[in-house]
């Protein structure tokens, strides 16, 4: 018998105090919301604040849990959260060669990578959670 191999990320559409969308640009994927896998023992929330201060510098708090996308092909669970900036500082890292907080339209018009846009989209859409997409 196969022992299945599943990943597990948490990722976060943050916002901050003026309604602006916070990216991170990674060097794979270009502007995206900050997020990784989840680490063992880890909460899937914990993860998403992890994630989102490693990447970006920013701290965060999760206001909401807001849905799922999952790629069955591939073992892949991305959990998807809303969250609320409360400190830090835009810097970048390993994973993130530039970090900013933009308008929300403008934002959506920079996230070109497979289904980002709308993953953002269905977070700030308070009527779709929570939802799940597979594909």
């Amino acid at each position: 018998m196969t022992v299945p191999k599943h990943i597990i990320s948490a990722a976060t559409v943050v916002l901050n105090d003026k309604s602006e969308l916070l990216l991170i640009k990674g060097p794979r994927r270009g502007w995206e919301m900050p997020g990784g896998q989840v680490e063992e023992g880890e909460s899937l929330m914990d993860a998403a604040i992890r994630e989102t201060k490693e990447e970006s510098g920013i701290d965060i708090e999760i206001i909401k849990f807001c849905g799922i996308f999952q790629n069955v092909e591939r073992s892949i669970c991305n959990t998807l959260y809303l969250g609320r900036a409360i400190g830090g500082v835009p810097t970048t890292s390993s994973e993130s060669l530039e970090v900013g907080f933009f308008p929300i339209e403008e934002a959506l018009e920079m996230v070109e990578f497979k289904n980002f846009r709308q993953r953002i989209e269905l977070c700030l859409d308070e009527k779709s959670h929570p939802f799940l997409i597979e594909f």
